[in-house]
């Protein structure tokens, strides 16, 4: 049997229709669930499977300790919401956008397992950030209230064209790249500022951490841009310890 990776889900909340369709139809935006299927592809063409984990499930615990028996890695997708600051600590002290707290709460249960237990783990984009937070660590809460002088790091054009630079220490992430420094998509306001255990591993040219990697666990990574819209190399690199974690 191939390896088996659990992805956790992103989910919308949907949007009434304001009219009729082009065909003369109403079709309402209807609440989902839902992967970016490259996320699927890639990991398919690298020789895993994936399971999909419902956003916010019936038994957060339940589905993380059959995650843990069942799985050889997990990967935490980033989507278009923000960690609240209280889960590291924190007040709002500036922009703050959709929070969904089951989805969050289940990403951290699913993070703090594979810290524990040595689980293979893929962050991206916010799910670095939420392995950094289940680590004990801290994140920016907004990059320009932060940095005024800061990058743009909501890129304006299609993520699925690079934005800015990234440099790579000795890791993981750069070995999985072949190279020192490669160009990415850019899709944040939030990032990691204290990474706790984690080292960082990748930067921005303002500073902005953009790559983590824990250094006592087998595979514990994080990045903060979406590779399955440009260059999948994580995914492949996450597929491989998968394969040797059956």
């Amino acid at each position: 049997m191939l390896p088996v990776i659990a992805v956790s889900a992103d989910r919308s909340e949907g949007a009434p229709a304001t009219g009729p369709n082009e065909f003369g139809r109403i079709r309402p935006e209807r609440a989902k669930s839902y992967v970016y299927e490259p996320i699927v592809q890639h990991i398919r063409s690298f020789g895993a499977e994936v399971i999909i984990l419902p956003a916010e499930p019936t038994d957060t615990q339940g589905i993380v300790d059959w995650v843990t028996r069942h799985c050889n890695a997990i990967v935490i997708t980033g989507g278009a919401h923000d960690i609240h600051p209280s889960h590291y600590g924190q007040q709002v002290e500036g922009r703050l956008d959709r929070v969904d707290e089951g989805r969050t709460g289940l990403e951290l249960a699913l993070a703090k397992a594979a810290l524990q237990r040595d689980i293979p783990c893929l962050g991206v984009c916010g799910g670095m950030q939420i392995l950094a937070v289940a680590a004990g660590g801290t994140l920016i809460q907004d990059i320009k209230t932060y940095n005024p002088s800061a990058l743009e790091h909501e890129q304006t054009t299609d993520p699925a064209e690079p934005w800015h630079a990234v440099a790579f220490e000795p890791g993981l992430v750069r070995q999985s790249y072949g190279c020192n420094i490669i160009r990415v998509n850019s899709t944040h306001h939030q990032a990691v500022d204290d990474p706790g255990p984690f080292k960082v591993t990748g930067r921005a040219p303002d500073g902005i951490v953009e790559a983590i990697e824990h250094p006592e666990l087998q595979c514990c990574v994080g990045v903060q841009w979406h590779p399955e819209f440009i260059d999948p190399a994580p995914y492949r690199m996450i597929s491989y310890f998968a394969a040797n974690n059956v």
